[in-house]
């Protein structure tokens, strides 16, 4: 439509310039899309939807990335996605954003690394009519057409309730949380926070290990220092967190801990296989996530009704489903 909207423009001008005995420069241009006037979007070949998830630099977000990618080929739609380098990036993000909306787009997904931030950024898309999407983590702001993803605090609720069961209600746990202030990271505390509370689990202490690997890696070192001996669950905010957990542990020669990841990452899912310290991972669902957002972008754009909240479902993978996980997680490839 925007391309359409464009040449009728250049025609009026064209026409304008002629009017008043002005020269016309008479240009050509390749268009292969076809619209019709139809007061929709028009054809689906001219729908472009922006995706600007956390990062792309891990394996979760590499598979809603593909789930975008496959909805705009059944759907035969433009889908760009992009992200920072890495979820600490806010300011990055914040001008992937704008630099979207700037750039036009018909719908604009976004799985924001600060709600806040990312919701300011977005607001210039709802001033101008166009939906806006969240996917895996909420925005929140007025206006926004629909949130997919997954409760995280009953997700993480579900990790802990898991490793409880296997560890006994006397054993201890730590909580590696994610990014500070970010709402994901504040949910999956909370749930796996839940579930202790429930079963009397005392949390001997919960920190940051800022989203990555070495990060979690250093936090987990000072945990092992400051309680020595006692902790036997640790409860992550993703799988990279998880397996700096795990190398914390095993340069300390701690062997009798259970470790929770969260994204069921086939890394993560071979260790378990392996009989490694990460004895599970919460799964969410991130190729159906991409999928159904770029659907539910599509409807939003062509008027039709969406659903405020699309809920994924989750599964905890463990050592008794984590082949059948990864044979799934081999079929989305293709």
């Amino acid at each position: 439509m925007k391309k359409l909207f464009a040449m009728l423009l250049s025609l009026a001008m064209v026409l304008s310039l002629a009017a008043c005995g002005g020269t016309t420069t008479e240009e050509t241009t390749t268009d292969d899309t076809t619209t019709e006037e139809t007061g929709d979007a028009g054809a689906a070949s001219d729908i472009e939807v922006a995706v600007v998830l956390k990062t792309l630099s891990s394996e979760y977000w590499g598979y809603v990335k593909a789930g975008c990618d496959a909805a705009a080929a059944d759907l035969g739609i433009s889908v760009n996605v992009v992200g920072p380098g890495a979820e600490s990036d806010i300011e990055g993000q914040v001008s992937m954003i704008e630099q979207q909306i700037g750039a036009g787009c018909d719908a604009i997904v976004c799985a924001p690394n600060d709600a806040s931030a990312a919701g300011a950024a977005l607001q210039a898309a709802i001033d101008q009519g166009i939906p806006v999407l969240a996917v895996d983590t909420n925005v929140g702001i007025d206006g926004q057409t629909c949130f997919v993803g997954t409760s995280n605090v009953d997700a993480a609720y579900e990790g802990a309730k898991w490793a409880i069961e296997q560890v006994g209600a006397d054993a201890k746990a730590v909580i590696i949380y994610g990014q500070e202030g970010d709402n994901t990271s504040n949910m999956r505390r909370e749930g796996y926070q839940k579930a202790c509370d429930e079963a009397g689990v005392e949390v001997l202490d919960a920190l940051s290990g800022q989203n990555t690997t070495d990060g979690a890696t250093k936090t987990m070192e000072d945990m092992l220092n400051a309680h020595p001996g006692e902790i036997k669950m640790v409860f992550c905010h993703n799988d990279d967190t998880a397996i700096g957990a795990m190398n914390a542990c095993k340069n300390a020669g701690v062997t009798d801990v259970t470790i929770v990841g969260f994204d069921g990452n086939e890394s993560a899912v071979d260790l378990i296989l392996a009989g490694e310290l990460i004895k599970a991972t919460v799964a969410q669902q991130p190729y159906e996530m991409g999928y159904q957002v770029v659907e539910a972008a599509v409807k939003a754009i062509n008027g039709e009704t969406v659903e405020e909240t699309i809920n994924a479902p989750v599964e905890v993978v463990t050592a008794e489903n984590g082949q059948a996980y990864l044979d799934n997680l081999a079929s989305m490839k293709g």
